[in-house]
Parts: structure tokens; C-alpha cells; sequence
């Protein structure tokens, strides 16, 4: 068996199930029992009746399938897989910032570590974020972090004046603007997808401002055949299985001679880690019992929020 089918043969024995980002590389897709976004994988976890969770993502990703589902047990290829956004953001920082604006309710989005949920009362994701900061009242004050680009987003779409942490990911931070100009003049026809994590003035360039999975799902239903897409190139795996007639372009970075930006933290994941994590199950994801407490009510609230709203 390759090694492929020695994964499969191994989720199979220890009743396991692999999940993975779109951002993973597209080996790792393909093995998946289930891939999707930030918001579909833990609404999976959730709902999975297997005794081992394999995350194939980064590391606050199984901390939210911790939280979940504190009996099971969940594995990462890559404990060192963290996250650049999740990072701008320390917990007694944050807290200190949360204090310094008492009576505002906390949404944070889902790229944050346990110890960040903790102190939130809303967890979001980019495909729920704008539906969910909407469901509150339009007079609450709120803070949005750490993603000050995704907050900046949302601020300027709802009206709103969110106080936003000034966080950011390394990945979306760096599409420069001045070569998807270029991009744009080479391929006329081309529609810009851009994720609501990238600065303004790329956001300004999009013919569709959207979740991974909503790029995904737009980049098949509309009628163009050509894409330029400002988001971690992983997804363009998808885009192509699924559009396999259409032409899917990445969006460059700004400091690269590279033509395609992917999250060094994503890429370490492989099918010899994930091989290896299933064989001898570790590195296994655990988080404090009392964070882990604190931080599942924002993630219920936001998949209760969610379903409610049909998302």
C-alpha cells in the first residue's frame, strides 16, 4: 500500500476521522473524510462520532475540537503548525484591552488560541462573521479581534464602529496590490476573489469579497472561466477539482518573486506527519480544563447563532 492507503487503513482500525483546511496542501485534501472552512470544520467536529479527530490545519483548529469534544481524542501532524493571526494576539494583552472598554461584548474570530475564546463571548469565522455582528443590536458596543482588517471589513459594510485589536495574517497581510493590477491587464476577463482578511486597498480590487468557502462556491456557480484569487493558494486545489474547464490564478505576495502566497504554518502539514500522527497518535491537542470551559460557550453560541440564521 502506498502511503495513502495506509492512512485510510489506519482512520479505518483506530475509527478516526481526517479533517482538513482548505489551506492544506492538496495531498492532504484528498485523504480527508471531510475538508472545509474554519466554520464547516468545527460544525463537523461537533457532530463526529469517531474517537479520534485528525486535524489537518493548524493549531487553534484542534483546540476548537478539544473544546468540542473534551472526551475525544485530537491529534495534529504538526505541533509546531500555529497560527501568524492567532499570535498577534496575547491573552493577558488582549484582556488588558477587553478591560480598558468594559460594557462592550467580545467577538473574536476563530483563528485565536483557547486562552483568547476564554475571554470572548462570540466566537466567528469569515463566513459568519458579518451575519453574526449583525445579530446583535446595532447600538452594542463591541470589540472585534484580532483580525483588524476583517473587523475594518465588517465596520465598513454594517455601518458599524466596532473597536477592533490591531492583529493581522502574515498570508493575506502581503497580496500586493500593484501585481494583481497586472494580473488584471494580462487577463481582462478575470474576476478578482479576494478574502475580507486582506488590506482595504486589495478588498477594493474584488469582484467578490468572501470566506474560503464562499470564494470556492462562487468561483463555480459564476459564469467566468478566469479567476485571480487573493487568498492562500491551497484553496486553488479545490477550485480546480471542482471547476476542472476553469483558469485559477494566485494572487502574488509583495515580497516574493514567488507567484502564489501560502501559509508556511499550513504547509507543514504532510502525508508522512499525518501517517505518523495516526500511527503512534500524537502530538495530541489538550487544553485546560477551566480555558477549555470558558472558551466553549462563544464556540456554542456562534454554531447556535449560526443555525439559527441558516449558515
Amino acid at each position: 500500500m502506498d502511503i495513502k492507503e495506509q492512512i485510510k487503513q489506519l482512520a479505518k482500525e483506530k475509527n478516526a476521522v481526517i479533517l482538513a483546511h482548505y489551506y492544506v496542501d492538496g495531498a492532504i485534501q484528498d485523504i480527508a473524510d471531510f475538508v472545509g472552512d474554519s466554520l464547516a470544520l468545527a460544525q463537523k467536529a461537533a457532530e463526529t462520532t469517531a474517537d479520534i479527530i485528525v486535524m489537518c490545519g493548524v493549531n487553534f483548529m484542534g483546540e476548537t475540537c478539544k473544546i468540542l469534544c473534551p472526551e475525544k481524542k485530537v491529534l495534529i501532524p504538526d505541533a509546531t503548525a500555529t497560527c501568524s493571526l492567532a499570535e498577534s494576539c496575547p491573552a493577558k494583552e488582549f484582556e488588558a484591552f477587553v478591560k480598558a472598554h468594559p460594557g462592550h461584548t467580545v467577538i473574536s474570530y476563530v483563528n485565536t488560541s483557547a486562552d483568547i475564546k476564554a475571554l470572548t463571548d462570540v466566537v466567528v469565522t469569515s463566513s459568519n462573521a458579518r451575519q453574526i455582528v449583525e445579530y446583535f443590536p446595532k447600538e452594542t458596543p463591541i470589540i472585534f479581534g484580532p483580525d483588524q482588517n476583517l473587523g475594518g471589513y465588517i465596520n465598513s459594510i454594517t455601518g458599524r464602529e466596532m473597536v477592533l485589536w490591531n492583529g493581522a495574517c502574515h498570508v493575506h497581510e502581503k497580496f500586493s496590490v500593484e501585481k494583481i493590477v497586472a494580473l488584471k491587464k494580462q487577463y481582462p476577463e478575470a474576476k478578482v476573489l479576494v478574502h475580507p482578511e486582506c488590506r482595504g486597498a486589495v478588498v477594493k480590487l474584488a469582484d467578490k469579497v468572501g470566506s474560503t468557502a464562499a470564494l470556492l462556491k462562487y468561483s463555480i456557480e459564476d459564469s467566468a472561466d478566469t479567476f485571480i484569487v487573493a487568498t492562500e493558494s491551497g484553496i486553488l486545489h479545490e477550485m480546480q477539482k471542482k471547476a476542472p474547464h476553469k483558469t485559477f490564478i494566485p494572487a502574488p505576495p509583495d515580497d516574493s518573486t514567488c507567484a502564489c502566497n501560502e501559509c508556511n504554518y499550513m504547509k507543514l502539514v504532510t502525508l508522512e506527519k499525518v501517517y505518523n500522527c495516526l500511527k503512534n497518535e500524537t502530538p495530541e491537542i489538550n487544553v485546560d480544563e477551566e480555558i477549555s470551559k470558558r472558551a466553549l460557550s462563544p464556540i456554542k453560541k456562534m454554531l447556535e447563532i449560526s443555525a439559527s440564521l441558516g449558515l
